[in-house]
């Protein structure tokens, strides 16, 4: 195969999808790389770097679309609206490509003939978590989140003795402990906060305790609350009302606020209320890891920064790429373990029957393969007519694909 690396359209992207060491093992297997010029200079990584492990270097971008059987990208598609890239039919494209932001794309894609598999649909099972990009990053950006509060807060992060006086810690306060609320709730108790976490998934409580951290117990009915894979599902709103009362408490003691709640497909949930950033003393910052996709401060404005009542609120919506060099690391990795398990070893070609490929695959064979978990029948609504036909006979069990 020749693997195609062009170089990243979004504005603030940084990122490459394949950096020169996972590439050279690409090319050991048997594979060209073929790279647009330029496409690893936001994460440190030379166009010599690239050639001397045995890439082709092209001069443009579009020509890595035109020699590419297989093209890998970061950002494509709905996670950059815009044009659709020139792909051909019978090629195949891998990447964070935005499915839930996707509709009249696919369809163009599938009559082109183009595969689309998106790394954000990776399911959580064990044997997936070398290809989960969205782990990977998030990692990352939970990490950068700790630093660019500590940089940004007139305070320090640890407690200081001295003969001067004595500095109490900056209290912490992190909400939601997924994978990038556990980093950075790792991160900013290594730099000497007093940290506290929060999840409406209680089962967390054990990891954000064993990284040193405080869990906040709400007086709230839990049950229901994540899915098989353990991603939080969306709440109805009396509900969120009631979890907003009980944070803001915790929200007006705290000199950082973190927010990393998000539920895959859906806008953010609003946590964070102006009333309880006017509850917060003047010069303490809120990080809103969320703002992508709304966030969960009332006050986020994605990428840009807000100053409310002495508060400043973050919106930041690609934090990984400003670890680029690493992040890259990572994302190259899933991309090349993605690889390998996408062909069926005795036939040769793409294996559908994979759980793996199967989730992440939005077009294939000329066919729309996605549907957007708001147009899946919801099982829970099932109606008696499903279970009975009229006959008397109960109607077979009807298979419903797990929400992401």
């Amino acid at each position: 195969m020749i693997i195609g690396v062009p170089w990243e359209t979004a504005g603030d992207e940084t990122r490459v999808a394949l950096v020169p060491s996972v590439a050279e093992d690409l090319i050991e297997d048997g594979h060209e790389v073929c790279v647009a010029a330029g496409a690893g200079e936001g994460s440190d990584w030379s166009d010599a770097d690239y050639r001397e492990v045995g890439c082709e270097i092209v001069d443009d971008r579009e020509t890595v679309f035109e020699r590419a059987d297989i093209v890998v990208q970061v950002r494509a598609l709905g996670a950059t609206p815009g044009d659709v890239d020139p792909y051909t039919e019978g090629q195949i494209v891998v990447g964070q490509l935005g499915p839930y932001e996707l509709d009249e794309e696919l369809e163009d894609l599938a009559d082109r003939g183009v595969t689309t598999l998106a790394l954000e649909l990776i399911p959580r099972i064990s044997r997936a978590q070398s290809m989960d990009a969205l782990t990977s990053q998030a990692s990352i950006g939970g990490y950068k989140s700790a630093i660019v509060a500590a940089e940004a807060l007139p305070k320090m992060y640890p407690l200081q003795m001295t003969a001067a006086g004595t500095v109490q810690p900056a209290e912490v306060f992190v909400v939601g402990a997924g994978v990038a609320g556990l980093q950075a709730i790792a991160t900013a108790d290594r730099l000497g906060a007093s940290v506290r976490g929060y999840d409406i998934r209680l089962e967390v409580k054990q990891e954000v305790e064993s990284l040193g951290a405080d869990f906040v117990e709400l007086d709230l009915e839990t049950e229901g609350s994540g899915d098989e894979e353990g991603y939080a599902r969306e709440m109805d709103d009396e509900f969120l009302e009631q979890q907003r009362k009980e944070l803001t408490r915790v929200v007006g003691e705290s000199d950082v606020v973190i927010t990393t709640a998000a539920v895959p497909g859906r806008p953010a949930p609003e946590l964070v209320t102006t009333e309880m950033v006017e509850g917060m003393d003047s010069g303490s910052v809120i990080i809103d890891l969320s703002a992508a996709t709304g966030g969960n401060c009332e006050l986020t404005v994605p990428d840009e920064t807000v100053e409310h009542d002495g508060v400043t609120i973050h919106g930041p919506t690609n934090l990984p790429a400003t670890v680029s060099h690493h992040a890259s690391q990572l994302y190259s990795n899933n991309i090349a373990n993605f690889l390998e398990n996408l062909y069926d070893d005795d036939t040769g070609e793409i294996d559908t029957d994979d759980e793996i490929v199967d989730s992440t695959m939005l077009t294939h064979a000329g066919e729309v393969q996605w549907t957007h978990p708001a147009e899946r029948p919801d099982p829970d609504e099932a109606s008696e007519d499903d279970q009975n036909d009229g006959s008397g006979e109960e109607a077979a069990d009807v298979e419903v694909d797990d929400e992401d």
